[in-house]
């Protein structure tokens, strides 16, 4: 799927590049993903004046590992899928479901199982108690 979930773990909720980094270091990091960007959407290809910058991390369970792959612009609907979670609460999980439908040019049905798939993820993500982690990939700009 070009747009999935990114489900984090419950012990990683509230940490964000945001409150590690200093302002001025994040402004770095986010606008060099504005940059490649080019003012669109870097999952949908949306033209849109307002990109937000989304953290892609993964995931070692076995070494209880977060790690920051790449920092992305995307639009405003692209990133409320990708946090369906916090979407659902706000409630916008309709709204992001025709977009994720619309994006990936799949099924309801399809949606739904990605969603359970997001969630058996997370769910086994939630068992490792603590998680270290990796931010080498900010290593290019600080």
């Amino acid at each position: 799927m070009k747009l999935n979930f990114e489900l984090v773990p419950d012990s990683c909720w509230y940490s964000n590049l945001r409150s590690i980094l200093s302002p001025a270091q994040w402004d770095i990091v986010r606008r060099d993903a504005y940059a490649r960007a080019g003012g669109k959407c870097m999952i949908c290809g949306a033209q849109t004046r307002r990109l937000e910058a989304h953290e892609r991390w993964e995931y070692d369970e076995e070494n209880a590992v977060q790690r920051l792959v790449d920092v992305i612009a995307v639009c405003r609907s692209c990133h409320e899928v990708i946090h369906i979670g916090r979407t659902s609460l706000l409630g916008g999980e309709e709204r992001a479901a025709e977009h994720f439908m619309k994006v990936n040019g799949c099924s309801y049905a399809e949606y739904r199982r990605a969603l359970g798939e997001a969630n058996t993820a997370h769910r086994r993500r939630n068992l490792v108690p603590e998680w270290k982690l990796d931010l080498s990939y900010l290593k290019k700009f600080l």
